[in-house]
């Protein structure tokens, strides 16, 4: 059968119809889960990759274009899959929507919160469906944690912390694009800390407040190399996300605090929950995109929302963003401080010889 939704035709699918993708950008993530997934999703099929490198098609049987344009007129692709750099995913993905094909795009969304809100205008003008891979949504553990806090098993919910510890320096040069801010936008405030800020949108609803403190600590490298934000709730909960490129000690950590009680998720890529009504062993996807592209298919096919939309993702991007500008003028400040006078709530510090 013909891919759903492709260029000419209605933007929804009927359900016994095949998805038929275009992946563009054959990296680590693509190579290692989305490919995985989309081939492993029956409802779907691999038609292209768009990639500077030919050979990395062979593996698939698929043609190899080298621009979107040629690839979209060339394969009828009905949904693009987005796997670049950030740098790329607003142009790439409003192209395509334009085109009339559904997205699903990595994350961040864009470089800045201005592209985030145009990719999703595209959707909306397009008809077409564009999703963001904040794959943690749907995590089953997440979905019963979702389930205990909203039964009321901890009381109400007044704080969340959530840590993300590794290490990571591309001395060797692999990936080494995660720490060129032209490509990146910034280190793990939109690589890791992003994830774990939309799982407490989803958890919290709306962000109403924003703060943050950004720096380079141990690497020398031209984006930050952590990240603490602080997010504020419209409920009243607060949530509290450090995210580090710098820690020998991985750290995976996710709890949520509430008047009567806890839920640990830790580790959040793991199947423990642990709550006041006892422990529960509840087991991730062995591919952990795997969900969001089911997810996805389903929306396209069934004429639904996904799980993680572009309007969802919009929150997350709000928060990164406002958290960035926030955390780099307070490293400007931090870097000056030396330079400028005394000013009034600044606790100055002589030094001592």
């Amino acid at each position: 059968m013909g891919g759903a939704g492709a260029e000419g035709g209605s933007p929804w699918a009927t359900m016994n119809q095949m998805l038929d993708w275009l992946l563009i950008g054959v990296g680590d993530i693509a190579t290692k889960r989305v490919l995985p997934a989309i081939l492993a999703e029956p409802r779907s099929r691999l038609v292209g990759l768009v990639t500077r490198d030919p050979a990395k098609a062979l593996p698939y049987g698929v043609p190899a274009f080298v621009d979107l344009e040629t690839a979209l007129a060339a394969c009828g692709a009905a949904a693009v899959y987005v796997s670049t750099p950030v740098s790329l995913h607003a142009p790439l993905t409003i192209a395509a929507l334009r085109r009339g094909r559904h997205v699903l795009c990595e994350k961040p969304m864009a470089l800045s919160y201005p592209e985030a809100l145009a990719m999703q205008q595209a959707a909306r003008e397009s008809g077409r469906i564009l999703s963001i891979a904040y794959y943690r949504r749907m995590y089953p553990k997440v979905a019963r944690a979702k389930e205990l806090i909203e039964a009321g098993a901890i009381g109400r919910p007044v704080i969340a912390e959530a840590t993300a510890h590794d290490w990571f320096y591309p001395a060797d040069g692999r990936r080494a694009w995660l720490i060129d801010p032209a490509m990146a936008g910034a280190g793990p405030l939109f690589d890791t800390a992003s994830h774990r800020i939309d799982l407490m949108n989803y958890l919290f609803g709306q962000p109403v407040r924003v703060s943050a403190h950004l720096s380079t600590l141990v690497h020398p490298i031209p984006v930050e190399d952590n990240a603490t934000v602080m997010i504020e709730y419209q409920s009243g909960v607060r949530g509290v996300v450090d995210a580090r490129r710098h820690s020998r000690i991985p750290r995976d950590e996710f709890r949520v605090r509430g008047t009567a009680g806890e839920i640990d998720l830790t580790p959040l890529n793991g199947p423990s929950l642990v709550h006041p009504g006892g422990s529960e062993s509840i087991a991730e996807p062995e591919n952990l995109h795997y969900p969001c592209i089911e997810d996805f298919v389903g929306a396209v096919l069934g004429g639904t929302q996904p799980r993680s939309s572009g309007e969802t993702a919009l929150v997350a991007e709000w928060v990164i963003h406002e958290a960035l500008r926030i955390g780099v003028t307070h490293r400007k400040e931090t870097e000056h401080a030396d330079e400028e006078p005394s000013a009034p709530g600044r606790l100055r510090i002589a030094p001592v010889h």
